[in-house]
């Protein structure tokens, strides 16, 4: 059999499947790091192995033939292992004394001197009952430390005298880190994305030699001991302190950028600046995972972000209240809707109009953990107080709530409406969801424990965003509705359950909003203040949010927004849609969807502090909680 085919049995056997992570602003460091990556040394380290017994008699051992007419020579000639052996030239059978002293520098870095039952070389090909590793490629040449060439290698080995470096455990082997496996690694196996299939997908069947464990019924994630037994899998396939020469890294690895030839999963990483491939080359390179809960970690990271989806893009970003800035951008989510948090801040939901899913993400790396199919198109969403459930408005006809859980990551229930549902809150005192309805012109109140509708207020108009105002009890006193065609808010006594007033925005400033075409939303974004002191009311027919007392409803000013002018000297406004406030309540920020803004404002003096530069049309914005306050 050629050299070739031997190549090919050697490449079938082994199938790995990974693709890349959603690339952050940490882009330009991963750079950096992947270019300082170690590569594997030139010279072999100093040893006492005598290389004439190794050419006579260690080095035919690779152009054996073997079951299936398999050798050595046919893998490791082709494949970038860590024993690579020189090509032959042309028409020979045999290794110039040149090539011959590089296979030997190369079996060398793989040998303890003096110690067999140490030394890789032995190891990997000798069958696990009799002490070997638990796989190797290629396959089990040596079913006992009694085969005759196992004995004649260990021999050799054993003539050797143990060098300094042998004689103490190598500083160039790392620890393989089992938290930044579960943290970093782990997750690249179940991310879905479009055009690939999960690494998940192939790697639970019993025919890879790289193997996860199958996810108990339900469950969106690996339990404790699956992740070890994971963790175990993929240790076998690397070599910890050279990713270069780690079969995890190199098989999905495009050959142009220096992977196999081949690998079933297709060319997953095409560079080594991949932020996929770079994360796991740091998981080799002995990188270690802080604690969750260190010190350090609550220091490093607020205690809030806020979140904000771009309408016309498939974008979420997040800004840093301490700084004002933008800090994230998560990518892969098309047209998102709304946007919310487990309760561990490590997962973020987005619904999806464009696949009409709920998608579920990995928070800090951006990587898409589960795409969950919804009832229809995908408007705004909420969770329940205790973050177990997201509760998803269905804008397609005849109009729905869809519950999806955070444990199972599957719809539980559907909540019928009378009308197709746009915007869904949860209450202060997280005992009702209200879903509100355009077309239906109606807002309709969930018990948040049985998910059952139990009243609802009709309108003459269409309902969107709303606001809460809380009594001395904390339980709800008053809804604040924001309607279509209205520059106001109506007031909707939640004791009566019924609306019992309309408050209109001031005429001027006014005259925004028709370059715009949004004239019918005149009025668009609403938020209570935390404290509950002031309510806030953004119009796009004023190109400014408007501060309100609580509870009185007193007029207390407005803060103008930016606007533009056009080539004919037009003027053109913000178009605000949403607001959301820092965690203590000084910074407001107010999404314009018209300039592509964020505008951050000083509730106290009532100032624009801010205006940040974000994608296409933001829209929903809301203040997550991803430290100790979300726990």
């Amino acid at each position: 059999m050629s050299p070739a085919k031997s190549a090919a049995i050697c490449l079938s056997v082994t199938v790995l499947c990974f693709f890349p992570l959603i690339k952050d602003s940490s882009h330009s460091q991963l750079l950096v790091f992947a270019s300082a990556l170690p590569h594997q040394a030139e010279s072999s380290p100093s040893s006492t192995l005598d290389f004439e017994t190794y050419r006579t008699q260690i080095e035919p051992i690779f152009l054996k033939r073997r079951e299936d007419e398999v050798t050595c020579y046919g893998c490791h000639s082709v494949l970038q292992t860590r024993m690579k052996l020189q090509t032959l030239d042309s028409g020979s059978n045999t290794w110039t004394e040149a090539q011959s002293r590089k296979n030997f520098d190369a079996v060398s870095k793989l040998v303890v001197p003096g110690r067999p039952t140490q030394s890789h070389f032995l190891l990997h090909p000798l069958a696990p009952d009799a002490g070997g590793d638990p796989q190797h490629t290629g396959g089990k040449f040596w079913k006992t430390q009694n085969d005759p060439e196992w004995k004649m290698i260990a021999a050799w080995v054993l003539k050797a005298s143990p060098t300094e470096a042998a004689a103490t455990p190598s500083q160039s082997q790392p620890t393989l880190d089992f938290e930044f496996f579960r943290q970093r690694v782990q997750p690249i196996f179940l991310e879905f994305r479009t055009g690939h299939a999960r690494c998940y997908s192939c790697h639970t069947e019993t025919n890879n030699n790289f193997r996860l464990q199958k996810l108990s019924p339900g469950s969106s994630s690996w339990t404790d001991t699956q992740t070890r037994l994971n963790f175990q899998s993929a240790s076998r396939h690397v070599v910890p302190g050279d990713p270069t020469t780690s079969r995890l890294l190199l098989h999905p690895l495009a050959p142009e950028a220096g992977g196999d030839p081949f690998h079933s999963g297709g060319r997953q990483f095409f560079s080594k600046t991949d932020s996929s491939w770079v994360a796991m080359s740091e998981w080799v390179v002995g990188a270690k995972a802080e604690p969750l809960t260190s010190e350090k970690t609550m220091q490093s990271e607020p205690d809030a972000l806020i979140y904000f989806v771009n309408n016309a893009a498939d974008t979420a970003e997040a800004i840093d209240p301490a700084t004002n800035s933008v800090v994230q951008v998560i990518s892969g989510v098309e047209v998102p809707h709304g946007i919310n948090i487990s309760r561990d801040g490590a997962r973020l939901f987005l619904s999806s109009e464009a696949d009409q899913t709920l998608v579920v993400l990995e928070r800090k790396s951006g990587c898409v953990l589960a795409r969950i199919a919804l009832g229809g198109r995908p408007n705004n969403l909420t969770m329940t107080k205790d973050r177990s459930l997201v509760l998803v408005g269905i804008r397609s006809a005849p109009g729905a709530v869809d519950v999806i859980s955070t444990d199972s990551l599957k719809v539980v229930k559907t909540i019928p409406m009378s009308g197709e549902v746009h915007n869904i809150f949860l209450t202060p005192d997280g005992k009702y969801v209200v879903a509100g309805s355009i077309e239906g012109k109606e807002a309709t109140v969930i018990d948040a424990r049985t998910l059952e509708a139990v009243w609802s207020v009709k309108f003459d108009r269409g309902v969107r965003p709303m606001a809460f105002e809380t009594a001395e009890d904390g339980s709800t006193k008053r809804i604040f509705v924001q309607l279509s065609g209205y520059n106001g808010f109506a007031l909707v006594d939640f004791a009566k359950r019924a609306e019992v007033g309309r408050i209109k925005l001031p005429d001027t400033p006014g005259g925004f909003g028709i370059l715009a075409g949004r004239s019918a939303v005149p009025s668009h974004g609403i938020g209570t203040q935390p404290g509950g002191k002031k309510l806030w009311i953004a119009s796009t027919e004023a190109n400014a949010v408007f501060a309100y007392s609580l509870p009185g409803l007193e007029l207390l000013g407005h803060v103008d927004l930016p606007k533009t002018r056009r080539p004919d000297n037009s003027v053109l406004g913000a178009v605000p849609e949403w607001i959301a406030f820092s965690v203590d309540g000084n910074t407001m920020y107010v999404t314009d969807s018209g300039l592509m803004l964020v505008s951050v404002i000083d509730t106290d003096t009532m100032k624009e502090l801010k205006e940040i530069p974000v994608g296409q049309v933001p829209k929903r914005i809301y203040t997550l909680p991803i430290g100790s306050s979300s726990r």
